[in-house]
């Protein structure tokens, strides 16, 4: 269950945590500093030595106070201490983009189905089926699938009746959305084969990042060179 425990989640909320540090760094400033600041403060000033060096919690806290004042032990405790209800985004806001669901594909979603990996119906259906041969590659933790009681490495033999594709699961997903009838799902595990009712009405859905009108796109300032 990696969508529950997360397997590197220091890497997938943790980029999300700097890019808020960042963000509040240069609201606070008023765009006079930023996390380059505190990176050349913190990693800086021991040219010609090697060494690994350890460092603590309260080392960034004051690196961080240096660069530009604020509660940043309050601030970083409320993000990596608690379990919030999703992934922290307010960095991404300042950053003046937003998360948004759409029933189209994003380019990286696409590009896996293109390329015959897996069918993505983790934002809707809360699971993955690999495109070659139908089998469940990945069921997210409580999600519509896991709740009906779809585990991985079942098979999905047939949508509503009509044999699998990932068109018709779409298709099916798609209709759904405006009637009450529930998705059927004719799956096989093993020898066994059982039919299972999957009670999702939101449709398709898709990641994407979406500019918040009338904010400066301080994400493109982050991808630009260095000079």
């Amino acid at each position: 269950w990696e969508s529950w425990q997360r397997g590197y989640d220091f890497y997938d909320e943790g980029i999300l945590v700097w890019l808020d540090v960042d963000t509040k760094l240069d609201e606070l400033s008023k765009g006079k500093r930023s996390l380059d600041d505190f990176a050349r403060g913190f990693f800086g000033g021991y040219a010609g030595q090697r060494e690994a060096r350890r460092y603590g919690f309260d080392e960034v806290v004051g690196a961080l106070g240096r660069v530009q004042a604020h509660d940043w032990a309050d601030y970083l405790r409320e993000r990596i201490d608690s379990h919030g209800p999703g992934a922290p985004l307010d960095g991404l806001a300042r950053a003046g983009w937003k998360l948004v669901y759409t029933d189209t594909p994003n380019l990286a979603i696409a590009d896996a189905a293109g390329e015959g990996e897996y069918d993505d119906f983790r934002f809707s259906l809360g699971l993955s089926i690999a495109s070659d041969g139908g089998k469940v590659s990945e069921v997210l933790w409580n999600g519509p699938a896991y709740r009906a009681g779809i585990a991985r490495d079942m098979q999905v033999v047939a949508v509503n009746d009509i044999a699998y594709k990932a068109e018709r699961l779409q298709r099916a997903i798609t209709a759904a959305k405006s009637g009450k009838q529930a998705i059927e799902l004719l799956l096989r595990q093993g020898e066994s084969y059982r039919s299972m009712r999957i009670d999702y009405h939101e449709g398709l859905r898709y990641p994407h990042l979406e500019r918040i009108a009338g904010t400066s796109d301080r994400l493109q300032q982050l991808f630009a060179p260095r000079r």
